[in-house]
């Protein structure tokens, strides 16, 4: 089952690489994958799921990573920074599927609400383990209201700095900058309120 799943994303990976949101064609996928279309539709009812799907998967990737190694730097601006870095190089690596991907994110699908939720839930946890500088296991299931609102405040600020990319308005370099004057400003609000 596993396998399955693994080539059904990994082609539609391959696709949206090639030629981006518009080639991931679900009969495309279901052939090249060798699986049935019924089956593919059985587990991701549309490109926008599997896309998702693809993305979750390079989240557990990096939870894997963050589960034997946590994110370097002395400051939790060093390994947040570092931590989007990462997520960055990401979809920035494969910008085709990156842009795939943000569109997906964009499609406003009901149904696709609890697997961006779960996604997003991802991100908070490492976020919050990039801040304490914790490996991804170590943390404490109760994060405090402070790291919620950094985790959601920077989540907001990267997704927006990458539909920014996305649409040749801003950087790579500029997604990350970004990021950085965020993160100074609301650590120091944060530290204001201490």
């Amino acid at each position: 089952m596993e396998d399955k799943r693994s080539r059904i994303l990994e082609t539609a990976i391959e696709l949206a690489e090639k030629g981006g949101f518009d080639n991931v064609r679900l009969r495309d996928v279901a052939a090249q994958a060798e699986v049935a279309l019924g089956t593919l539709y059985k587990r991701f009812p549309s490109k926008e799921s599997i896309l998702i799907a693809a993305l979750e998967m390079e989240a557990e990737k990096m939870e894997k990573r963050l589960s034997k190694n946590p994110i370097e730097g002395d400051t939790e601006l060093e390994r947040v920074i570092a931590f989007f870095e990462g997520a960055s190089r990401t979809l920035f690596r494969k910008p085709n599927l990156g842009r795939a991907v943000l569109r997906a994110l964009t499609s406003g699908d009901e149904e696709l609400t609890e697997q961006v939720a779960m996604y997003h839930q991802r991100m908070t946890n490492m976020i919050v383990a990039a801040l304490r500088g914790a490996l991804i296991t170590s943390i404490v299931p109760e994060a405090s209201n402070n790291e919620l609102i950094i985790a959601f405040i920077m989540q907001q600020q990267w997704f927006a700095g990458l539909v920014g990319w996305m649409g040749g308005l801003i950087t790579k370099q500029m997604v990350i900058d970004q990021l950085q004057i965020t993160l100074v400003v609301v650590l120091r609000g944060l530290e204001k309120e201490r």
